[in-house]
Parts: C-alpha cells; structure tokens; sequence
C-alpha cells in the first residue's frame, strides 16, 4: 500500500478514516481511491497539484446521499502515473479502469471535475461513456477562453514559516479570492500534495485542449464557476464556448468565490451542484463530433 497523505487537521483525519480505501492496479503501480456514502455514485476530480482534499469541505454533506468516490488521480497524490505523464487519455484510462472494478459502483455516474478534473473528466467521459451520465465542469481551463497567469512564487530553497508564507501567498494569487479563507488546512493541503506531483498533464490544458476534449463528449456538460475566478474568468464567456454545441449547458456561479470554490464557499458549491444533480439527464449530445 502506498504511504497514505496526512495534515495536521483533525477533521481531515477523521474524514480519511471513515472512507473505504481502495487501489486499482495497472504496470505503473497503483490508484489510491476513497468512497464514502451510500446512493447514487458521485465521482470527484480534483485539480492540479492536489488530491482527494481538494473536496475537504465538500465530502461529508454530499456522501449523506451519495457514494461519493475521490480518487488521487495517476501521478497525484498516492497515486502512480501513467507511462505517458503528458496524456490526458492515458491519465482517464486508467481511472475509467479503476472505476470498473469499484465495490458498489454499476451504470454510468455523475462525474465533477474540478479544474485539471475537468480534463480527464472529459476524456473519462470520451473513452467510455457508458461510465459518465452527466460532466460537470469546475473553473476549467483549456476552453480557448482569456487566461491569465497568476503571480505564484517558488518555495525553492525556503524552510519552515517562509514556506508557509509563499503558499499563502500563491492560493490568494490563484486560488481563493479573499485572504481571510486562505487558513492553515488550505496551506496544509498544498504542502502536501504540491511536492508529490509525478504527471505533466497539468501543462497540456491551456489553451484549448478541454474544448477539443468536451466536444467528443456524448454526455450532457453543466458548469460551475467561481466568481472572481482570476486564471480563468467571466464565467458566461466559459459558458458560451459549451453552449455553441451543447446548447442546453446550464452555468452555476458560485458567489464570493475564486478559483476554488467548494473550498472557499462550500455550501453554495455544494447548493449549486444539488440543484445540477437533482435535474433529469438531458439526452446524449447529438453534436459531440467524432475523433
């Protein structure tokens, strides 16, 4: 079993512990997976440099109804990658795999991801769509949108405090729009995920390989989108690029928000995902284009 990832926060503790851990194996090792819940399976994808805390906050509420499965995805976390670190396929071949052989899971699933999840959540949904009912979309890039660069700085060569500060610095840079969510679980998050990333995927999103990846994707496609998301903003703009070929795409803005917004507003992430969840699958997209 590979090393299990810990922070200091005892909630984050008891969370771990009360999840079913499940690896599925492929050559380069293995995917770490956590369920929690019963009902209606819920996959979660989290983003770059993260993990299954990237959904901390979001866990509990929604595994009162659902089974909701996070894994570290290849090449993050707990997790081995793929023999093709750059391949966004690759990466989703091997969760759509691991998915397959799942206790409890059967059917096609809800699928979130978030940011880099929003990727391999489209490419899940390409390479097996009997496995993906609906893809919902968290502050994602690689929609040929503006995207802008965010003032992160390096903890090369820095111990201690000093490290701590410059990932304060880079969440309220990137991640979450008001320094007052930027806490200790948030810096304890990046500490532990950031020096554990063994994949290149996260560098072939921007600018346009999700839109080339969400229109082969069958499944109907919502979004949700932080407000003052920085690196990626105005939201009805993401919205539109997904509209021109699935017109029906339904657009959640999260309120008070930046880039990571079931971390910083999670229970109107959590609020907006229900109401996405609780509305009939709309009928397979009859645009998707084929390869």
């Amino acid at each position: 079993m590979a090393q299990e990832i810990s922070i200091p926060d005892l909630a984050a503790q008891d969370l771990a512990a009360q999840a079913m851990r499940h690896e599925s194996r492929h050559d380069g090792g293995i995917v770490a997976w956590r369920l929690w819940g019963q009902g209606k399976p819920l996959l979660l994808l989290h983003g770059s440099h993260g993990g299954w805390m990237h959904w901390l906050r979001n866990i509990p509420a929604l595994a009162r109804d659902h089974l909701v499965i996070v894994p570290d995805m290849p090449g993050f976390g707990e997790s081995d990658p793929p023999a093709d670190i750059e391949s966004a396929a690759q990466h989703a071949e091997l969760l759509a795999q691991g998915l397959r052989g799942l206790p409890g899971v059967s059917g096609a699933l809800d699928v979130v991801g978030f940011s880099l999840g929003a990727l391999i959540g489209a490419n899940i949904a390409i390479l097996a769509p009997d496995l993906v009912a609906r893809l919902v979309l968290v502050d994602a890039g690689g929609l040929d949108t503006p995207f802008f660069p965010a003032d992160l700085r390096s903890p090369k060569g820095l111990e201690g405090d000093a490290v701590r500060a410059v990932n304060r610095h880079n969440l309220g840079a990137m991640m979450l729009h008001d320094p007052a969510a930027i806490d200790d679980v948030a810096i304890d998050i990046t500490l532990a995920y950031g020096p554990r990333v063994r994949s290149r995927v996260q560098h072939f999103v921007v600018p346009d390989h999700l839109l080339s990846a969400a229109r082969r994707v069958s499944a109907p496609i919502d979004l949700i989108w932080g407000e003052h998301d920085f690196i990626h903003p105005d939201p009805e703009a993401n919205a539109a690029v997904i509209r021109a070929f699935q017109p029906d795409c339904e657009l959640r803005v999260i309120a008070g928000a930046g880039h990571w917004p079931m971390y910083e507003q999670p229970e109107r992430f959590e609020a907006a995902l229900r109401d996405l969840l609780a509305r009939p699958v709309r009928g397979r997209a009859n645009q998707a284009l084929a390869i």
